[in-house]
């Protein structure tokens, strides 16, 4: 699993790549939490790189978007690869994070 960040106007704009499975969700859900200031409005994630997600990296994000939701920030993935998709849409996870086909559809769902 790769994790590159980067900030603009108070949104953290985080991008995955490889997996996120039961060896390393963990470590995911520590960095992208460690990378979130208390000024970050909401934060994006960009899965278009993500091959594999498992039930610990669907956990992984389900805490990350209720801690954020808890302090009134926003949280929305974009780029989603088909396989990662019908993971979310499986699990129903898609009817509890908002999932966006682009970064600039989930920069407009945050900015909204």
């Amino acid at each position: 699993m790769d994790l590159t960040t980067e900030r603009r106007d108070g949104v953290l704009c985080a991008r995955v790549a490889g997996r996120i499975d039961g060896a390393n969700a963990a470590a995911f859900e520590q960095a992208i939490r460690a990378e979130i200031e208390d000024g970050d409005r909401a934060v994006i994630l960009d899965f278009g790189n993500l091959v594999y997600i498992s039930s610990a990296g669907l956990r992984a994000i389900l805490m990350t978007a209720k801690s954020l939701l808890g302090r009134g920030a926003k949280f929305a993935l974009h780029s989603l690869p088909d396989g990662i998709q019908k993971v979310f849409a499986i699990s129903g996870f898609d009817k509890l994070i908002a999932i966006r086909e682009s970064e600039s559809d989930a920069r407009a769902f945050v900015d909204g």
